[in-house]
């Protein structure tokens, strides 16, 4: 406020002149100050309008979805076999069996915790040893730290929140010969720069048979959902739901010699790892397994009438072949492998009758052949009915075959696999085609059929 004393005329208007000057440096800092104002709304406007163009096109790019393919490093292992199956002995005699596990990268956790896991379509959770766990083959392998991570949660096994300092669920898986327990947790899984986020069981004991004679640490099951825990523990489930994959679906490629990479991949199929086009077949059972049926075996391509209507498991956790003990009775008389691996090049290629194609393996894929001579390598399974007769296809298989895993559709798809060790057109023959006759393509230096020129 300006206040006016009794002073004479000149200084009066002195001072008017000096408050009329104020005044109007008063009004030009407002209007300043309006500009500036202005200004800063309008970079703010345009801020907000950017962050919300750049967040819309994340939310497209993840609405798209993605695929990635994750490397796969491959163990052999010794194992020994107690059977009786093949000796005229009522004692049951031991070997060694040579194995094998394909094992990749996943991380957990926030930060991120580094992982290798078998990714296993014949379990369905994700199992890792945790830092509660003190077990000998704990010690041995990499531990979820439940503290460290920001993002983990203490749940139950039905996914409700675990009340600190009471009693815990815990739930016992067994793998072959050996047993994990474990309590429930829930934190951010990243498979590459696939993230989701998903409930899992972090490992309190494992047993020293088999666990501390692997490489890897733990256990990604790719089952169908009735082998998980609950829904929100299949990993494949969760990335499907929050529309992470480019197509719902994974891939398997296991490779057949050192010169190449093993790999899966999940969003999609990769067509450079197909000698063959991919046929596709239905899961024909809800037991969690990606199980389908076969018609029959075939012995050189042609049909034995030893298992109609026998379902097959495709399972990448498995380094063998199984099946019913009767069928691989009778089986193992026809092929009639020689002990002493005499007749060993002469041996003719066992098939597996899928809709109208043949899945044939070479004798390699399915004998045992050593030191101690040669005997037919499947592995007696018997499982009863209505989800038996089954045969369980491993590694062997998978190396021969690419498969591709279809969560929406629920099946299963076979294409001859590309090896770069093996010519692109005998790859392609393992599998036949009963529909007609096909293409025939004449050549000049014809090669003997497959079951016999692989050695």
């Amino acid at each position: 406020m300006i206040t006016f004393s009794a002073i004479g005329p000149l200084a009066l208007l002195l001072q008017v002149a000096a408050a009329a000057a104020a005044i109007a440096r008063s009004v030009a800092a407002v209007a300043a100050l309006d500009e500036a104002a202005n200004n800063v709304a309008e970079k703010l406007i345009d801020s907000h309008a950017h962050v919300k163009e750049h967040r819309h096109l994340q939310e497209g790019a993840a609405n798209m979805g993605m695929s990635h393919s994750i490397s796969l490093k491959r163990q052999l292992y010794r194992s020994t076999q107690t059977h009786g199956r093949q000796f005229r002995s009522k004692r049951a005699l031991s070997r060694v069996v040579h194995k094998t596990a394909y094992y990749g990268q996943v991380e957990v956790g926030t930060p991120r915790q580094s992982f290798t896991v078998v990714f296993d379509t014949g379990s369905g959770n994700l199992m890792l040893p945790s830092t509660y766990c003190r077990s000998r083959a704990c010690g041995m392998h990499k531990r979820f730290d439940r503290k460290a991570s920001t993002t983990a949660e203490d749940i139950e096994a039905d996914g409700s929140p675990s009340r600190k300092g009471g009693p815990r669920d815990q739930i016992t898986v067994t793998f072959g010969t050996g047993e994990i327990s474990g309590i429930f947790l829930q934190d951010d899984v990243c498979v590459g720069s696939l993230c989701t986020n998903v409930r899992f069981v972090g490992a309190t004991d494992e047993t020293d048979d088999p666990f501390s004679s692997f490489n890897f640490d733990g256990v990604l099951g790719l089952a169908l959902p009735q082998m998980a825990q609950g829904a929100d523990f299949s990993v494949m489930d969760q990335l499907v739901a929050s529309k992470a994959l480019k197509s719902p679906m994974f891939s398997v490629f296991l490779a057949d010699g050192e010169m190449e990479e093993s790999e899966i991949t999940f969003g999609d199929v990769r067509q450079e790892r197909m000698a063959s086009p991919m046929f596709w077949q239905p899961v024909s059972r809800p037991t969690g397994y990606w199980q389908v049926q076969i018609r029959d075996i075939a012995i050189n391509n042609e049909p034995q009438s030893l298992c109609a209507n026998c379902q097959v498991a495709v399972d990448t956790g498995t380094s063998q072949l199984a099946g019913p003990t009767d069928v691989i009775t009778d089986l193992s008389r026809r092929l009639n492998v020689k002990s002493d691996c005499s007749n060993y090049d002469a041996l003719p290629s066992l098939g597996f009758v899928m809709g109208n194609h043949v899945l044939n393996l070479s004798p390699q894929d399915y004998v045992d052949k050593g030191p101690d001579g040669c005997e037919v390598s499947l592995m007696p399974l018997d499982v009863p009915p209505p989800n038996g007769p089954l045969f369980i296809f491993g590694d062997p298989f998978l190396r021969k075959y690419y498969t591709a895993y279809d969560r929406r559709n629920s099946q299963v798809g076979f294409a001859a696999a590309k090896h770069q060790d093996v010519p692109e057109r005998q790859a392609a023959a393992l599998l036949v085609s009963l529909n007609g006759p096909g293409t025939v393509d004449k050549v000049e230096d014809a090669s003997p059929p497959i079951f016999l020129a692989r050695k």
